[in-house]
């Protein structure tokens, strides 16, 4: 599904993510693991497009980001960690917005729609401004809007930030119903807990070079996931 070969992204004489090659599958839930600055937003923007990268390659779904940048965008979608969303616009009106980019037909979106508005209890607030949305009410119509399209890989940037357990729980339940289908997921996140426990595969990221990477069972052993990742940025 995802390929990422020997990425290298340089700012000036710093290289942000150095020789990074990653594998991640149809039905994994791959976590991206990494201290501040060690690469992760700068290697899940490069995959995403937004980035221009200095070496390597990227593959989704077999097509190039560099030479099909279009056709690979059709088949992901990217909540960033601090989405920025459009204020003027009301909740619906950003939603029927991404989907209209999509080319979703109206039935199918308004099924969409509906069905995770319902769930994270954001239904009665889509009428009003984003502008007077909460953090936590931004993350989740971000959410819905990536999810929207169907997409058979979603990236993720520290997506649990600012929401609520149940809003939390929620989004776990979605990324695995992505899997089920055949889809994959690839995030980053300082929740170590939560990671060990939803990730079918990990990566850890230090300094723009990978130091670990495996089945979640392989990197973590007979410790936990935050020990293993400790042990790793002290060395």
């Amino acid at each position: 599904m995802l390929k990422i070969e020997n990425l290298t992204k340089q700012y000036g004489d710093k290289k942000a993510v150095d020789q990074l090659s990653l594998h991640i599958a149809p039905g994994e839930i791959f976590g991206f693991i990494g201290h501040n600055g060690a690469g992760k937003t700068t290697t899940l923007k490069s995959v995403v497009g937004i980035l221009e990268f200095d070496e390597g390659e990227i593959f989704v779904n077999g097509k190039s980001i560099k030479t099909s940048p279009m056709e690979c965008k059709k088949d992901i979608a990217y909540i960033p960690d601090n989405p920025d969303l459009y204020d003027f616009m009301t909740g619906i009106q950003f939603l029927q917005f991404v989907a209209d980019i999509f080319e979703i037909p109206a039935s199918v979106r308004q099924e969409r729609i509906q069905k995770y508005a319902d769930a994270f209890e954001l239904t009665k607030d889509l009428g009003e401004a984003i502008s007077s949305y909460s953090h936590g009410m931004k993350q989740k119509l971000a959410i819905i809007s990536a999810w929207i399209h169907a997409p058979k890989m979603i990236l993720m940037d520290e997506p649990f930030v600012g929401l609520d357990p149940k809003a939390a729980h929620i989004l776990k339940d979605m990324m695995r119903e992505v899997c089920a289908q055949g889809g994959s997921i690839f995030f980053s996140t300082h929740v170590l807990d939560v990671a060990e426990k939803l990730c079918d595969k990990v990566a850890i990221i230090k300094a723009g070079k990978l130091v670990k990477s495996g089945s979640m069972e392989d990197v973590k052993g007979d410790t936990s996931l935050e020990e293993v990742f400790l042990e790793l940025e002290e060395k």
